[in-house]
């Protein structure tokens, strides 16, 4: 779980980043011009900023800068416009941006950077002394040490095994029944996978955004993955 600062002047474009990388488990935090953004930085320090290259005040290009002359961009910084040309993605790439995404921007590449801007972020980090000389060392294996943390989470919500009492209702109609073993069988995956809907999605052979529709269709509280993983 990473603490992500989401900036850009739309909306629409906030609400649906914030509601996508909360279902991975992510805290996030809002700013819709430069301004906030600087307060929002100033007041902690955002393990990744998802910062918008237009805006009504500072473009995200001058935030930047300004992030990189006062040593503040401690952090990935994942650039994000609908038309900015290639020559503004390689200016901000050169002053310190971690990558680029193009508006409309896709769930996979989202996904995608998010993951690799957070990886890069841990091996960066110092995460123990280093034998001999008491010096911090970063170690590549920590990307899966600390990835892998939610996973030891309490048992499933359906019990597994020869002694599973998982029971369903048969007198019931038969669509009443499908959704009642439908919503018991993405519990226990959301239950697994520690509330990951992307890992969900793979493991059940679904389409991201197919299995959100239908987890909200079900009733399926998204948020009780996530409790049981802590």
């Amino acid at each position: 779980m990473a603490n992500i600062l989401v900036v850009d002047d739309e909306l629409g474009i906030r609400d649906l980043l914030s509601e996508i990388l909360n279902d991975e488990g992510h805290n996030i935090e809002l700013a819709e011009n430069a301004a906030q953004a600087r307060a929002a930085r100033t007041r902690g320090r955002p393990d990744l900023v998802l910062l918008d290259i237009w805006m009504p005040d500072t473009d995200g290009v001058s935030l930047l800068k300004e992030w990189a002359a006062a040593g503040a961009l401690t952090m990935p910084v994942i650039m994000m416009s609908g038309h900015a040309t290639i020559d503004t993605a390689v200016e901000a790439t050169k002053i310190g941006a971690h990558s680029f995404l193009e508006k409309p921007i896709t769930l996979q590449k989202l996904l995608k950077a998010v993951e690799q801007a957070l990886a890069r972020n841990i091996v960066r980090k110092p995460v123990g002394p280093a034998p001999g000389n008491g010096v911090p060392e970063a170690k590549p294996e920590a990307i899966d040490t600390i990835g892998a943390a939610g996973l030891n989470a309490p048992p499933p919500l359906v019990e597994t095994g020869p002694q599973a009492r998982q029971t369903f209702e048969l007198d019931k109609p038969l669509r009443e029944a499908r959704d009642g073993f439908e919503k018991a069988y993405f519990e226990f995956h959301l239950a697994q996978e520690g509330g990951s809907m992307t890992r969900v999605a793979e493991k059940t052979g679904l389409e991201r955004t197919h299995l959100y529709r239908k987890l909200k269709q079900l009733g399926v509280d998204l948020a009780r993955g996530k409790r049981s993983a802590v």
